[in-house]
């Protein structure tokens, strides 16, 4: 039997979208955003030269063919990667109404999003007055600190202090469907965190906003406060069976790594590791040497997004390629034949371009253990076909496999 290999490499866009001008950072629509070629432009022009140096260097990425799915995707011009593929290789566009993550990892696994997202307006106040205080009462407190559209790391800043005094929550949201509570890891309780945005997801859900996420922070008002690694996403399940769920009822098993078991709540996924990229990798490291025949191994790296991406950060996001194709290249020589391992994106987010939020874009699709060829242009929803079809599992969305 076979076994499968899906990473996401979190928001590593190639640009291209079709229908980028409908979607917006602030009021600049997202036509003409390449994460991959902005990126490359700024190594190789000296602009990303902190903590690295020199052109974006991604050799294993590029023999599975990054190169040329992302000039399939987009003429903006993308220096270097002139390597010939020897993967399979090809560019994939969502049609879900979101550039979120839910949005992208559902069609990823074979399911686009059937309804409209509910989006908070960018005003101060952005929630309506009754969810602040059904959030403020499940709480225990007298109100919320924020309630506004906010960068994480700023907002404990600014509110950090009083949250400290006060005890009430933080709430903030983005551009994404997202509702955020950030609070005090010791003053306020991780525990108690946790249990408050359990408690409130449930109305937030039923209003159609995909997820509410636990934001803890340590530190102090002197020293400074630092969020923590144990953010938890509490997203709506996916409203029909998805990729997961068809390979667990085949009989298969299903180990998610990193934010995987969030965003489908844990349906179809059998175990699940979580950490920082750098942990999540070893644990894909195991995954490529004792996973199950016949298995699927459902890997998602945030860091891309969460570190870089948002915080516009370009030589940040090409030290996190650098490192993630170094490290690919240890894991590709340790597949077993029959292995697939396959690497995809589930929307971009353009450094360079202006505003904080996800862009609109293609993403690639390579395939390694398929030998080598154009998959040429694809739905997101082939991926999920394309592995159920490896495993030789039925799929059951309107995906259609490329093997």
């Amino acid at each position: 039997m076979a076994r499968a290999f899906l990473v996401v490499m979190d928001s590593v866009g190639i640009g291209g979208a079709p229908d980028a001008s409908a979607f917006y950072n602030g009021d600049l629509p997202d036509l003409g955003a390449n994460t991959l070629a902005h990126i490359a432009q700024a190594c190789a022009e000296g602009r990303a030269e902190q903590g690295r140096t020199g052109p974006l260097q991604l050799p294993n990425l590029e023999r599975l063919g990054l190169g040329a799915a992302a000039r399939l995707a987009s003429s903006v011009p993308l220096p270097g990667f002139e390597t010939e593929p020897r993967g399979l290789w090809g560019c994939a566009a969502e049609v879900s109404l979101g550039k979120d993550t839910p949005s992208g990892h559902w069609e990823l696994a074979g399911l686009p999003v059937p309804w409209d997202w509910c989006y908070f307006p960018d005003s101060d106040p952005a929630f309506p007055d009754d969810l602040t205080r059904f959030v403020a009462q499940t709480a225990g407190t007298t109100g919320i600190l924020g309630n506004c559209h906010a960068s994480g790391t700023d907002i404990i800043a600014r509110h950090g202090a009083a949250h400290l005094r006060s005890g009430q929550p933080i709430c903030y949201t983005s551009a994404d469907s997202v509702f955020q509570i950030a609070a005090h890891e010791e003053s306020f309780g991780l525990e108690r965190l946790l249990d408050l945005c359990r408690a409130v997801a449930p109305r937030l859900h039923e209003m159609k906003v995909g997820r509410v996420i636990a934001r803890p922070f340590v530190g102090t008002e002197e020293a400074g406060f630092t969020r923590t690694a144990n953010r938890r996403d509490f997203a709506i399940a996916p409203p029909a069976p998805v990729l997961t769920n068809w390979v667990q009822a085949a009989g298969n098993r299903v180990h998610a790594i990193g934010k995987i078991g969030d965003i489908f709540t844990m349906s179809g996924i059998d175990t699940l590791e979580k950490g920082p990229d750098a942990q999540l990798m070893q644990h894909l490291s195991r995954a490529i040497d004792t996973a199950e025949e016949g298995s699927l191994t459902f890997a998602n790296f945030v860091e891309f997004d969460s570190l870089y991406g948002h915080r516009r950060d370009i030589a940040g996001y090409a030290r996190a390629l650098e490192w993630f194709d170094a490290e690919l290249g240890k894991l590709l020589t340790r597949l077993r034949p029959g292995d697939m391992l396959l690497l995809t994106a589930d929307h971009g987010n353009d450094p360079s371009w202006p505003g904080t939020d996800h862009t609109r874009e293609q993403v690639p699709v390579l395939v390694a253990g398929y030998g080598a060829g154009s998959l040429g242009q694809r739905a997101f929803v082939d991926v999920a076909a394309s592995v159920a079809a490896h495993l030789n599992v039925a799929a059951l969305g309107p995906g259609r496999s490329f093997l």
